[in-house]
Parts: structure tokens; sequence; C-alpha cells
């Protein structure tokens, strides 16, 4: 193989900003099946009893264990810049009873 054929190419990315790509979440649910990993993003309001699927992004396992990687590098940085993030375990967090049946594993 040739030297450079063994480089990296470069992929350029970009953010179509005239559509609305962007959507705020504060809820996931991450499901799996023995080829991909599902994981449905939603936005649970107060005193609303629905919430729909805001977004579905579906990856494969090595695709999904990059992108954990990548989060954890990038939650690491930001707490050197602005301290731990604090995850509350103390029971007053919100319950959600989620069906079983719609779940797939």
């Amino acid at each position: 193989m040739k030297e450079q054929d063994k480089k990296h190419k470069q992929i350029k990315l970009s953010l179509d900003a005239d559509k609305n790509v962007e959507e705020y979440a504060n809820f996931a649910i991450a499901t799996h099946s023995p080829a991909e990993f599902v994981i449905d993003f939603f936005r649970i309001l107060p005193g609303i009893q629905n919430a729909k699927v805001k977004s579905r992004i579906i990856m494969s396992p090595v695709h999904l264990k990059t992108l954990v990687k990548a989060l954890q590098d990038n939650i690491g940085k930001y707490e050197q810049k602005f301290g731990e993030i604090v995850v509350k375990s103390d029971g007053n967090s919100p319950k959600f009873n989620l069906p079983d049946d719609v779940l797939p594993n």
C-alpha cells in the first residue's frame, strides 16, 4: 500500500444553517439488538403526561462505543473547566413508569 493511501482522509463536516436540525432533549432511552443500538431522545415537560420521540439515533455497537469514548473525553474536559457535574441520586428525581412492552431489551 502506498504511503499516501495510508494517510487519513479528511472529511468536511457542515451544519445546514437554514434547516432546523437542533432539538432540545431532557430524557433519553437506549435499547439494543444484537446488531445495533437505538437511542430515543425526548423532551418531557412538567404537567404533560405524553412525550414523543424528538429524535432517534441508530448506531452500530462499534460506532456507539466510539461515541461513548468521545463523550467521556468531553465530560472530562468540561469538568476540568467548569467543575464536576453532579447527578443527584437522592430519590427526589422524577420517576417515570415506562411500559416494558415498548422496549426491545
